[in-house]
């Protein structure tokens, strides 16, 4: 029998498509936007050359296991917050309305600079790969407004429907990691099957400090899961899972892919850019630690798995922007539907049951932003893609760290005896504090993060934008402050949603399907 959607759509109104997400469809959302073959690629064999730290691998296992403490109580609370504002709403519940605002305007400033800064890296991608392959030659910003358009289509569509794209898309790209990471285990590079790249002593021996906080940047959209809570079949159990089983999932497969792209060239070619371009590792005659993974890997598995790496390299970026862009218009969206912004921004569409006036809007502001560094004729991987992820990276631990708290305090409001102490007070202040220690190396490593060098001069922007990020943050407060004091019937809706969860259970059938 034919089938409808998976999920309920309202006809119009305040309330995204009920009861279509499971556990599967929001773990391909988590580790989607954290796009592991781009961060394999890009991120983590950057952050060798840059850092000059031969053990970028072992940083996974102390982040992962930060990360999974953070998840513990984050994923308690699940249980009882489902709402499209995430972070918003957890702040609201647990340290005030106030700061739960504060918390709003941080989000839309870290996932707008996320989604849009992305965009830089796809435009040359893409225009890389079609040139190379195709012999087309245009400027960045057209393959930019190719994807930008896709993108905004699909964001305007049912969610399930984004979730079946991103997981036919991170298959593939896990995929090709994959090959590649049973390739090099069985053919190492110069230097043999080394274990240097987990060994501590190295981890922590040089520029310690700088890879910790590059490899933080390659588990953004992990805490994701709670942005779709109204989206799930069963909030209360689909969060908490999923969000474990990402985070899981990304620290264990990035410290394997890490170690191997190390072992591919050898970590002492990767930590050095005379032996990198020596190695044939370049691009233009410039080392380019990126393209290790693209050229070791085809060596080792011929012609087509490079073909197919370079483009799936692509989709990996596009999937991640696809993410980000969803998380977006949904914070948009909670916002609009509370009235701290205007209540157009909470409507949804009458057949898809999307959030289509909030996906449009970040639409609208990400081509004016990426428009603008265009015009300007500025290079989109220095500037739009370096400044802006960088800048969201910093938001996120950020917001992460004030949300462990948040749980902390609730649930010390709220007791659950069933949960247990280590559940509701202890991994969230644990989390809270190590995060926080995360927060600060980010601030004092964002010279690196934006220059790519650790003995660059300081850059203006070191200042201006964690300037940019704090200051949003101390501007939602005193929006949060005025609704308080000025408009109390919008200040009691702050965090709320849309009202009680719905109980159901993980295998049941979403209303508007037929099975048989």
């Amino acid at each position: 029998m034919a089938q409808t959607t998976g999920g309920s759509a309202p006809s119009g109104g305040t309330r995204l498509q009920r009861r279509s997400l499971g556990v599967g469809h929001l773990v391909f959302m988590i580790v989607a936007a954290s796009a592991p073959l781009t961060a394999v690629a890009g991120g983590q064999a950057t952050t060798y050359l840059v850092t000059g730290n031969k053990a970028v691998p072992f940083m996974f296992i102390p982040l992962g296991i930060v990360l999974g403490i953070f998840s513990i109580g984050y994923a308690a609370m699940s249980r009882h917050v489902a709402n499209a504002g995430a972070f918003y709403s957890y702040v609201s519940r647990g340290l005030g309305k106030v700061g739960g605002v504060g918390a709003a305007f941080v989000a839309l400033i870290a996932y707008n600079a996320m989604q849009i800064g992305i965009y830089g890296l796809f435009g040359v991608a893409f225009g890389a790969f079609m040139s190379g392959r195709l012999g087309i030659n245009e400027p960045w910003w057209v393959w930019v407004l190719v994807g930008w358009a896709v993108i905004a289509v699909l964001g305007v569509l049912q969610i399930d429907l984004n979730a079946r794209v991103l997981a036919v898309l991170l298959t593939l790209e896990v995929l090709a990691v994959a090959l590649f990471d049973l390739a090099v285990l069985a053919k190492p590079g110069p230097e043999g099957l080394t274990t240097i790249g987990f060994n501590p002593l190295v981890a922590f021996g040089a520029a310690a400090g700088a890879t910790l906080t590059f490899s933080v940047a390659s588990f953004m959209g992990f805490e994701s899961a709670a942005i779709y809570s109204e989206e799930c079949r069963n909030p209360r159990k689909t969060v908490a899972r999923a969000t474990l089983i990402g985070v899981s999932f990304i620290a264990l497969f990035y410290a394997l892919s890490s170690w191997m792209v190390g072992v591919a060239a050898g970590p002492d070619t990767m930590v050095d850019p005379k032996a990198m371009l020596k190695a044939g590792y370049a691009t233009a005659g410039t080392p380019d630690p990126t393209t290790v993974l693209f050229i070791a890997g085809q060596e080792r598995l011929g012609v087509a798995w490079g073909d197919a790496a370079s483009l799936l390299f692509i989709t990996s970026i596009f999937a991640a922007n696809l993410s980000f862009h969803n998380a977006v218009a949904r914070y948009i969206f909670a916002l609009g539907r509370e009235g701290v912004l205007p209540r157009l921004f909470g409507r949804v569409h009458p057949r898809t049951g999307s959030p289509w006036i909030a996906s449009i809007s970040q639409s609208l502001l990400a081509v004016v932003v990426f428009g603008i560094f265009a015009i300007l004729g500025l290079n989109p991987l220095l500037t739009l893609f370096t400044w802006l992820t960088n800048l969201g990276a910093l938001g996120v631990l950020l917001l992460m760290s004030v949300t462990s708290f948040a749980v902390a305090s609730y649930f010390r409001r709220n007791p659950e005896a069933e949960l247990g102490r280590w559940t509701t007070t202890i991994a969230p202040t644990v989390a809270g504090v190590l995060l926080v220690a995360l927060l600060v190396l980010g601030v004092a490593n964002f010279n690196v993060l934006i220059t790519s060098s650790t003995t660059a001069p300081l850059s203006p922007l070191t200042v201006i934008l964690p300037v940019i990020l704090f200051g949003g943050g101390l501007a939602g407060l005193l929006v949060g402050a005025f609704l308080r004091s000025r408009r109390p019937d919008v200040y009691a809706g702050i965090g709320e949603g849309a009202g009680p969860m719905e109980p159901e259970s993980e295998e049941a059938v979403p209303q508007g399907q037929v099975s048989g």
